[in-house]
């Protein structure tokens, strides 16, 4: 049975879930129809440049989130509120775990080369945005630099080691040694 939609803000998420699943190779058209029930008329409605704009706009889509609720908080509020802020955030995200990072799935596969440019921007702007707040706490440029490329480091191995040992509970623990880490920082 097909599902109906009508925006294109209604299919990104059920796409996104394909991709994530799949990841680039494997989510075909003919998958992602089974498995989002949307018709293949309805993907070549919203998504006219097929697979490649599916993915343009879910990294889009994905950028836009961790902009609002990651990288603004980070550059614009009070550092360590916007660094707990962090924390909740990305759990909440990744769904303490269950779910991986396409972004950083992207990163390690033959992805990487098409969406080179967007990745590397996720990237950078989060390692600055974390490294930019740590300096308004009194830390220096360097060790700011330094612990903040440890922690996103951190967060995506953990979703990497979480998903290899399907245990969410390896997530939960990498997330709390990180925050415990960044808090010893901060002290």
């Amino acid at each position: 049975m097909t599902r109906t939609v009508f925006e294109k803000s209604d299919v990104i998420p059920l796409v996104t879930e394909v991709f994530r699943e799949l990841g680039y190779n494997g989510a075909s058209l003919s998958k992602i129809t089974a498995r989002t029930h949307l018709s293949k008329g309805s993907l070549y409605y919203f998504f006219p440049g097929g697979k490649d704009q599916m993915v343009d706009e879910i990294l889009t889509h994905i950028d836009q989130w961790f902009v609002k609720n990651i990288f603004e908080p980070l550059e614009e509020n009070e550092p360590r509120e916007a660094i707990e802020h962090m924390w909740r955030e990305i759990d909440a995200y990744f769904q303490s775990g269950q779910r991986i990072c396409l972004i950083g799935a992207f990163a390690l596969d033959g992805t990487r080369d098409r969406f080179a440019t967007v990745i590397r921007q996720y990237f950078v702007r989060w390692i600055e945005a974390l490294s930019a707040a740590l300096v308004q706490t009194g830390i220096s440029k360097e060790t700011a630099d330094q612990v903040s490329e440890e922690t996103v480091a951190g967060i995506q191995g953990g979703l990497v080691v979480s998903r290899a040992l399907n245990d969410d509970s390896f997530f939960e623990r990498t997330l709390a040694r990180l925050t415990q880490r960044l808090s010893t920082s901060l002290s």
